[in-house]
């Protein structure tokens, strides 16, 4: 059925969390084996809010390079078939809750990345962009050259989601006819009320389990992303 409805619209979007990138060896968030059933002198989510970071940026960036960052995590058969659709003209964006960049190592080019990406980090005192190496290079907290500490430009607890991007992710929820979402229990805001912005046709959800929008699709799948995309994938070779 959704094969069929993906080769029937030329407008898809497909809006993503943690569930993504699980099948790379990314941990989600708050699964069974997630980051916040990790024991921590501090609880995940004071850790990688915005007023400890600014606190304590020595053990932030202790357990943010620990548990946040995934260097060697390749794209797995979701990622891939994404940016196949997207060559083809019918997936117009990815709007994605993930800061792995995954999504544009796939070869997706236009990916609205709602909470940042760990591969772009700046000098809060001079601005200078830096790319991920910066961060794992770093002994305790990065410096630039200028003195000034290199933070991860992702969003932390306590701050806002970029406006430019938010609004490129509104739009072009607005203008789909066919949203797909996938991997993300549709709990975290203002994320999940971007879902509110959908006008079109169908609305699937692809989530292991049960999520507040279930009974506003059309279609939901309680099943793996990657059994979902694998048979996608394969049936459009």
């Amino acid at each position: 059925m959704l094969k069929e409805l993906i080769d029937t619209y030329q407008n898809i979007v497909f809006f993503g969390g943690a569930g993504v990138s699980t099948e790379s060896g990314i941990p989600d968030f708050r699964s069974v084996d997630g980051l916040y059933n990790e024991i921590y002198d501090y609880p995940p989510e004071t850790i990688i809010s915005h007023s400890f970071f600014v606190k304590n940026p020595k053990e932030f960036f202790r357990f943010y390079k620990n548990k946040m960052i995934y260097p060697n995590a390749a794209p797995n058969v979701t990622h891939k078939a994404l940016a196949h659709l997207e060559q083809q003209g019918k997936v117009k964006a990815v709007v994605t809750q993930n800061i792995d960049g995954l999504h544009q190592m796939a070869g997706s080019k236009c990916v609205y990345e709602l909470h940042g990406s760990v591969h772009r980090n700046y000098c809060m005192n001079c601005g200078k962009f830096f790319g991920l190496d910066a961060v794992l290079e770093a002994d305790g907290v990065p410096k630039c050259s200028c003195g000034g500490t290199i933070k991860p430009d992702v969003v932390l607890y306590e701050e806002g989601l970029d406006g430019k991007t938010v609004s490129g992710a509104i739009a072009a929820i607005q203008n789909a006819d066919l949203l797909v979402v996938g991997g993300t229990s549709l709990t975290v805001y203002p994320a999940a009320g971007m879902i509110d912005y959908f006008r079109g046709d169908k609305l699937i959800l692809i989530n292991k389990t049960v999520t507040p929008f279930d009974s506003r699709a059309d279609i939901v799948i309680n099943e793996s992303l990657g059994s979902v995309f694998k048979e996608i994938l394969e049936g459009d070779k």
